[in-house]
């Protein structure tokens, strides 16, 4: 097995070149005995789940059999997006699960999303690493087989949940485009109009693994463009577009605008601290400066993490956080039963903003771009390490701070930036946010200069 389809937060590789039912099957069981390792004494029940895609089904399939053949209990939830499998194994208590899918990843993929109990997640800096090595090892497989108890209403659960999280009752009729990329977030938002009043206006809903629309990642910008139209076409209130596995959501506004995440994490942080004054709230290095001004306006504290949801998810945990939100559309909620992504109730409270302010949405985010941002840009160098020093030495004399929590962050008065390196490839990433658009464009193109010069 290609140890590089083992990344920083999940699996990921090409079907079946990359990831085969062989390697699922080894990965599940390598997965079980970790487990066993982890909890000697316990009868484990593990949640296994799939996406739409075309080859989870029968990798799903080889999951199950690993895991009965270790003699453990599977509960079966099958079609699922990510959050209604955090859901399900947090709020039953269940020992961990698996889930197949590879999120936004082209159609030519799969993957697997690996969990403990309370829906915490492995990566390589816990577990992940683990797994990886014992694939390679013969592993003994149990006498006694396991059960399979199939669940049928995990989603109608994890939404009656999303209802009661907070006072909805509020929310008018909205009119609400959704685009879910003929994936998984089809489902979770069909159930939840239903107990709303708002109308739902449908786009490439029916499950297809093939994305005949576009691909299921809404931070690209094609793949945004259809439901920028429909929005003005529908003179709806707003739009929501969600990715693959439905854990990340994204919004337009009712001019057809895209919102950046940073901006929606902030009017969340803000009614998080309604409800729990004072809290602590993460989010993530990545320049998004609206988040922490309106976390600190509220009364928060406001707490930085690495990129990474897995990264996120577990400093928020060990650091008691009531949010947070990752740049790149993850928003995650403390629940009764876990720290997890609940775009469910990110969609509530956006609705509910909208309807108790009676503005539009663009009147509630305008105000709100306060900054620029050069949105997220890529350089292929061949030493990684060495160009962020280059950029350390060109920028200390005048930088008002310097972080190296993840990459490099560089803050001046008027702009700052993060450089961080890719954990797979020869890549730095930049993120540069400034007061003026002409400040973020000049200073861009001073970073990328330096990051682009010869070593």
């Amino acid at each position: 097995m290609n140890p590089e389809i083992f990344k920083a937060y999940d699996i990921r590789g090409i079907y079946p070149t990359e990831l085969d039912e062989q390697g699922t099957y080894k990965i599940a069981k390598a997965f079980i005995h970790l487990l066993k390792q982890e909890n000697p004494e316990k009868k484990l029940k593990i949640v296994v789940a799939r996406d739409m895609r075309l080859s989870s089904p029968s990798l799903k399939e080889q999951v199950i059999k690993a895991v009965t053949n270790m003699g453990v209990d599977v509960i079966d939830i099958d079609l699922a997006s990510s959050p209604t499998f955090y859901f399900t194994v947090a709020k039953n208590n269940y020992d961990g699960g698996l889930i197949i899918s590879a999120s936004h990843n082209p159609k030519e993929y799969n993957g697997i999303k690996i969990v403990r109990a309370r829906a915490i997640p492995i990566g390589l800096i816990n577990g992940l690493d683990k797994i990886r090595d014992l694939t390679e090892q013969e592993i003994k497989e149990s006498e006694i087989k396991g059960t399979i108890t199939k669940e049928q209403n995990a989603l109608e659960q994890r939404t009656q949940y999303a209802l009661n999280f907070y006072n909805f009752e509020k929310i008018k009729p909205l009119k609400v485009v959704i685009d879910t990329a003929n994936a998984m977030g089809a489902p979770d938002f069909e159930e939840l109009f239903k107990h709303i009043p708002c109308q739902l206006i449908k786009m490439n809903f029916p499950l297809d693994g093939t994305f005949p629309a576009h691909q299921a990642d809404p931070f690209k910008e094609e793949n945004v463009i259809d439901i920028k139209k429909r929005v003005i076409q529908e003179q709806a209130d707003l739009g929501i577009a969600l990715d693959g596995d439905a854990d990340r959501i994204f919004f337009i506004d009712n001019k057809g605008e895209f919102v950046e995440p940073g901006i929606i994490r902030g009017i969340l942080s803000k009614e998080v601290l309604k409800h729990k004054p004072n809290s602590r709230i993460c989010y993530d290095i990545r320049p998004g400066m609206i988040t922490k001004d309106m976390i600190i306006e509220n009364g928060g504290t406001a707490s930085i993490t690495k990129v990474g949801h897995t990264l996120i998810k577990l400093q928020s945990i060990e650091e008691g956080a009531e949010f947070a939100g990752e740049s790149s559309g993850h928003f995650f909620f403390k629940t009764d039963y876990g720290f997890y992504e609940t775009p469910l109730i990110v969609a509530l409270i956006i609705l509910k903003e909208i309807s108790e302010t009676n503005k539009t949405l663009s009147e509630i985010t305008t105000p709100l771009k306060k900054y620029f941002h050069s949105s997220e840009i890529n350089s292929i160098v061949k030493d990684k390490e060495a160009v962020m020093n280059r950029i350390e030495q060109h920028f200390k004399e005048s930088a008002k701070s310097i972080s190296h929590l993840d990459g490099i962050s560089i803050e001046h008065e008027d702009y700052w930036f993060n450089v961080r390196p890719s954990n797979t490839e020869s890549l730095l990433r930049l993120n540069l946010e400034a007061r003026t658009k002409e400040i973020m464009e000049q200073k861009r193109d001073e970073v990328l200069k330096i990051i682009q010069q010869p070593l």
